[in-house]
């Protein structure tokens, strides 16, 4: 199959991305020649005013939230109780998550997502079913069992061995190698027992491909709750203490962190997942993602549904750049925001063969046509479509060689 367009490719040696036309070639799922040139004119998929971007990747997702976006006036704490835990309690029902998980499938595929870091609820089969369906339908990623022990109604609270053992359980049968793994994922530590984020940490430690995934300093009102719950302990010391700490570590929000607790992060090299639709919609606050940057904390995007409402992670990533710009003057560029949506996050996740059009890889690939001459000079090309977007424009998406979504 030859797919012919304006490749989307990663600029060498810079956390940005670049035009080129060309075509790339895909055999039995797998991209073997990606070439630089001419576009040409009796390709299988794609034309001259194409878009040919690598499926794009959302670090932060909560599958069972889909169902409750707009949810809209409640700070974090009340929304989990009257909105969300709510919803998560369905997810008893394995047959339920599994269908709503494939619903969810095709709204990500429809949006140009191939490839997730997922929270599902506390259920432990409605976990594998999660996985098992987001796999048969050809997205790759992880998906973690959301773990509770405590500060959540009883219908999602466990005991935290039986939660220590249900979550080795899913990791030894969803691995790292696998393209949907499990992830070893605690809520957030309001949520969790000292003794249940240690175990979590043991379970990092004995799974070391295994990705760690939970939230973080979303709300001064939680990170007030971790004090009282911690005696006295920061946010990132509570997990830096369990062992929860990695460079396979993300961390969704980290809105209210210290110098220190920036310290900390840079030292592990744990990544923190910005989610500014989220942070803006429950009015938790705006991430400073250049004081990350200026600490060198790893960042990575993410859409953190359901409290974030948009499912297109392009306007995620014009939301990053928003965001920054409210903040001050050192903001990212089209260019960063296209990168940190396809190779950026991928390499936040060790998602290795995803996010770019490269030789070797999977054909996961988004297939957009603009009905914008968004080629045309003055403006950018890939500032004009970013700021543009508008889902309709995509045409086809697929996930190792095969259309999972298609618009004629």
């Amino acid at each position: 199959m030859i797919v012919a367009g304006h490749l989307l490719l990663e600029e060498e040696g810079d956390a940005r991305c670049r035009l080129a036309p060309g075509y790339l070639r895909a055999e039995e799922g797998t991209i073997v020649e990606v070439v630089e040139g001419e576009i040409p004119r009796n390709a299988d998929a794609g034309g001259v005013d194409w878009l040919v971007s690598p499926g794009l990747i959302d670090t932060h997702v909560h599958l069972p939230q889909f169902d409750m976006i707009g949810a809209h006036g409640l700070p974090l704490l009340k929304w989990l109780d009257g909105v969300t835990f709510p919803a998560e309690m369905k997810w008893a029902d394995a047959d339920y998550a599994a269908g709503m998980t494939r619903r969810v499938a095709q709204q990500l595929a429809a949006h140009g997502t191939t490839s997730v870091c997922a929270y599902s609820s506390v259920h432990h089969e409605a976990t594998a079913a999660a996985i098992a369906t987001l796999r048969a339908f050809g997205l790759r990623g992880v998906v973690g069992q959301a773990l509770s022990d405590r500060q959540a109604p009883a219908e999602l609270c466990r005991e935290s061995a039986a939660l220590l053992d249900q979550t080795n359980d899913l990791l030894e049968r969803f691995p790292a190698s696998e393209p949907i793994a499990a992830a070893i994922t605690p809520r957030f530590a309001v949520s969790c027992t000292p003794e249940l984020l240690e175990g979590a940490g043991r379970l990092a430690s004995e799974h070391a491909g295994a990705l760690v995934q939970t939230h973080l300093s979303e709300t001064r009102a939680e990170c007030e709750l971790i004090g009282e719950l911690f005696e006295g302990r920061s946010y990132v010391g509570v997990y830096d203490d369990a062992g929860l700490l990695t460079d396979r570590s993300l961390l969704g929000h980290g809105i209210h962190l210290s110098d220190e607790e920036r310290t900390t992060l840079r030292e592990r090299r744990a990544v923190v997942a910005h989610c500014p639709t989220a942070n803006s919609f429950l009015r938790s606050g705006a991430m400073d993602r250049q004081a990350g940057l200026d600490a060198d904390v790893r960042l990575s995007l993410g859409s953190d549904i359901g409290a974030g409402y948009e499912r297109s992670m392009v306007r995620v990533g014009r939301a990053m750049i928003e965001t920054a710009a409210s903040l001050g003057e050192a903001y990212p560029s089209a260019a960063e925001a296209w990168w940190q949506i396809t190779a950026g996050n991928a390499d936040a996740a060790h998602f290795a063969d995803a996010g770019r059009l490269r030789v070797g890889t999977p054909a996961d690939l988004l297939l957009a046509r603009p009905e914008i001459p968004w080629l045309e000079p003055p403006v950018d090309p890939l500032a004009r479509a970013l700021f543009s977007w508008d889902d309709r424009w995509v045409r086809r998406v697929l996930a190792s060689g095969r259309i999972i979504f298609s618009n004629p």
